[in-house]
């Protein structure tokens, strides 16, 4: 841990080097200014100083704690919320998964999506069919979902921190035997009924690049609900090695399945969970800013109700 007078001399830096930023605020808007505090810089700069900043304790130690805040029984991390969606989307069809999809099966998504909640599900070999959202919520249309025959999966998401009426296509999915996926990298903290957004489906994807809810500059998590599912994707993150998993496995070198690198750092594992530990006032903040823009509109002389404002969803409490 960083002492006091550590702390001191490690501000005098930090103040110097903001000092520098040549932002032109005349010309420029940006997606994020100051994203971190100083605090969080600490915890990241305990990390480079241990000299350990590869995958580790630390890692594990926000696993744990995003799981509790989200109510999940299991949180992985990886290095972006594009890889937790291409985990999530491998994962689907490997052969390790009971009733896995197979290639070319149908997959629902919202035709306002971003790149990478897409391509990952067709890199798997899933095919694709875009669905109209709904224009109150920018989200999946639930009745436009209802209408499809001959689908495996839905890849929800949360735009913009809103919802679609997830409950509603929760219950389809279960109901039909589906696989739900919900892109929450832009919806960490919302509720859904006093339920957070990506605890629904069978995997809920998060990212903390610099411009959501909580940043530690990349990364990302998945969420689950089964140990299965869990462990999949744990050996799929890092080569398909079972290191890290039950102790069955007594190898050091055991590669149980295909996979991926999309190891996260403890450096920024450090970073996203001093951030975390401040969420709750964040969502606050963010909340009273979307206030202010909106009084701010409607407050000014060429205000002559141009457009409307998105709204959240009835049973949303939102994190913008």
């Amino acid at each position: 841990m960083l002492s006091n007078k550590d702390k001191k001399f490690l501000e005098k830096i930090i103040n110097k080097l903001s000092k520098s930023d040549n932002f032109n605020k005349n010309t420029n808007y940006p997606l994020l200014e100051k994203g971190f505090t100083n605090e969080d810089i600490y915890s990241g700069a305990e990390v480079l100083l241990s000299k350990k900043i590869t995958m580790s304790s630390i890692t594990k130690k926000f696993e744990k704690a995003f799981a509790k805040y989200v109510g999940s029984k299991y949180a992985l991390m990886v290095n972006s919320g594009s890889s937790a969606n291409l985990l999530s989307s491998f994962a689907l069809l490997n052969p390790k998964k009971k009733n896995r999809l197979k290639s070319g099966d149908t997959f629902v998504i919202p035709a306002l999506c971003w790149s990478t909640s897409l391509w990952p599900f067709v890199q798997a070999g899933l095919k694709p069919k875009f669905l109209d959202v709904d224009i109150k919520t920018f989200c999946l249309d639930d009745k436009l979902v209802k209408k499809e025959k001959n689908i495996k999966a839905i890849v929800n998401l949360h735009i913009l921190g809103n919802c679609s009426n997830i409950l509603e296509i929760h219950n389809y999915a279960k109901k039909n035997r589906l696989f739900l996926i919900e892109d929450t990298c832009e919806a960490l903290g919302s509720k859904y009924n006093s339920k957070f957004l990506g605890t629904f489906g069978d995997f809920g994807t998060y990212s903390f690049y610099y411009s959501h809810q909580i940043t530690s500059g990349e990364g990302g998590m998945i969420v689950c609900k089964s140990k299965e599912d869990y462990e999949l994707i744990h050996s799929m993150r890092a080569h398909g090695w079972d290191r890290g998993l039950a102790k069955k496995y007594k190898n050091n070198f055991n590669f149980i399945n295909s996979g991926f690198n999309l190891r996260p750092l403890d450096l920024t594992a450090a970073i996203g969970l001093s951030q975390l530990k401040r969420l709750n006032k964040m969502i606050k903040v963010r909340a009273q800013n979307r206030k202010l823009l909106i009084r701010a509109l409607k407050n000014s002389i060429q205000w002559k109700n141009q457009f409307t404002f998105f709204e959240p969803n009835n049973n949303l409490n939102p994190s913008w």
